[in-house]
């Protein structure tokens, strides 16, 4: 159906805010400027600058109908697996908002920013008790920023012993992140293959171990929502070649509260906080991704840190010894920093033990509940997220691209599509522990009518023309990766006038 107004209903149809431009409206009164000599030379202004103008109902309902057309985890499930899109506690946004928080300024003295320092401080205590490890890194700003953390300290320990070793050991599976750190530090990066059950070939990974090897860059559980069964072996065997071994906390939220890494021989770990402590995720802007270290790797842990000092609170902002240096401006993100420890408070260690339980055991319902139509990709249970490849659709002609756009229809954000890329179309989905047991339901008997819809005699016509009822169609992804227009044109003039 198709309306004069091009809205379907109360999802209304709207236009970029350019082409509501509507010279001469504003929402403000503005005084005119004086003249003044420009400072520009010989450079003159030959046009318009190309703001567009319109007044104040324009733009707010411009901006709130672009709300309307965002999906949210406020919305409903957000089934993305490997990313962890749980439920932000409105509680963590009311401390975060508290004027002695939210006012802050780095550059304020430190006498009076004694209570934020004591933030600090104490989320750094609950970190490294849940990971059981005995120094933390806070400044940096994401996981992969983290992971750059961890692997320049490993990489600073080399150098303080003199090792030039520089071969870096990344599975198959891992995040694309991992082999893209390590690369940038220069280290050499060699790929460990996995066995058929999804775990690391630990005979392949003995194979490459020798003195050469810098270390490991492994993901526990992995990212085919695996536990590593021979994690502390790896370890092991890391740390007797002389190697150090990073593991990538971004799915630690599976195991908090019941596995410590430090006693599966980890050397340093970065931590996800929107992932595991229900910050926002990306934070609007900075995240927090911070990086617990063992004792070999502690006196490598980049500044800025806070100490106890005489007078109270302290903060270490310069490097000293074999310290690395700052990674970014400032302490971190001290609005992620609130809403983690709010979160870390308000659950106690038996609370977030319980929530970890709570997404395996979601993830294990899915998996068990969608078996019979959609193919796992391996045996067994799963740990935070499950796992499909695309067996069950061969024949039909439906990929899972279109499973994806028609799930869209259906008033789903899409799972996580073709990754991790060992897996052929790979579905992978996790519900974290933010969803009822009718909200899994209702998502499990979304998929299931899908799958079905799919092997029925004309679906393949019918699911490449997905999504129907979003703003806009599917795209030609090729052609607007290889062509996109990056900045809008107001359309030349014989073209309107055509």
């Amino acid at each position: 159906m198709t309306t004069f107004t091009g809205n379907r209903g109360l999802a209304q149809e709207e236009a970029l805010i350019f082409e509501q431009d509507s010279p001469g409206h504003s929402g403000v009164d503005l005084p005119a400027l004086p003249h003044t000599k420009t400072r520009l030379g010989t450079v003159k202004k030959r046009t318009k600058i190309g703001l567009p103008g319109l007044s104040e109902p324009q733009i707010v309902r411009h901006y709130t109908r672009l709300s309307q057309k965002n999906y949210a985890i406020d919305a409903g499930l957000y089934p993305l697996g490997s990313c962890t899109m749980k439920h932000n506690p409105r509680l963590n946004e009311k401390a975060v908002r508290m004027p002695g928080f939210a006012d802050l300024h780095p550059l304020q003295p430190i006498a009076t920013v004694q209570g934020a320092l004591q933030l600090i401080d104490q989320l750094a205590h609950w970190l490294k008790t849940l990971t059981g490890m005995p120094a933390v890194a806070l400044s940096p700003a994401a996981g992969a920023h983290g992971e750059y953390c961890g692997m320049i300290a490993i990489r600073a320990a080399l150098e303080a012993r003199g090792d030039k070793r520089r071969k870096v050991l990344v599975p198959e599976s891992a995040h694309g992140t991992n082999p893209a750190t390590a690369a940038a530090l220069g280290f050499e990066v060699e790929s460990i293959p996995a066995t058929e059950d999804g775990h690391v070939d630990l005979a392949a990974l003995k194979a490459k171990l020798g003195p050469d090897v810098a270390g490991i860059m492994l993901t526990n559980p992995n990212t085919c929502g695996l536990f590593e069964r021979d994690i502390k072996t790896i370890a092991d065997a890391v740390h007797e070649v002389g190697g150090f071994f990073y593991c990538d906390g971004a799915n630690f939220n599976a195991i908090v509260g019941r596995v410590r890494p430090a006693d599966l021989g980890v050397d340093a770990m970065h931590i996800n906080l929107h992932k595991t402590f229900s910050t926002p995720h990306g934070g609007g802007g900075p995240g927090a991704g911070p990086v617990v270290f063992s004792d070999k790797l502690a006196p490598y842990v980049p500044v800025s840190w806070v100490v106890h000092g005489k007078n109270g609170f302290d903060l270490v902002e310069h490097a000293s010894g074999d310290a690395v240096g700052r990674l970014k401006a400032f302490h971190g993100q001290m609005g992620m920093f609130v809403r983690a420890l709010t979160y870390m408070l308000s659950h106690g260690n038996d609370g977030l033990r319980q929530a970890s339980s709570d997404a395996v055991l979601g993830a294990n319902y899915i998996l068990a509940s969608l078996s019979d139509v959609l193919h796992p990709a391996f045996p067994g249970p799963c740990m935070h997220e499950a796992l499909f490849d695309d067996s069950s659709l061969k024949g039909t002609g439906v990929t899972t691209l279109d499973i994806a756009k028609a799930m869209l229809d259906e008033g789903y954000h899409p799972m996580t599509m073709y990754f991790p890329l060992v897996v052929h179309g790979a579905m992978l989905i996790e519900p974290t522990e933010s969803e009822s047991k009718d909200s899994l339901d209702k998502f499990i008997g979304t998929m299931r009518d899908l799958v079905r819809r799919a092997k029925l005699p004309g679906a393949e016509e019918e699911f490449h023309a997905a999504p129907r009822l979003t703003p806009r169609r599917r795209l030609d992804e090729t052609a607007a990766a290889r062509k996109p227009v990056l900045r809008w044109r107001p359309p030349a003039l014989d073209q309107a006038a055509e």
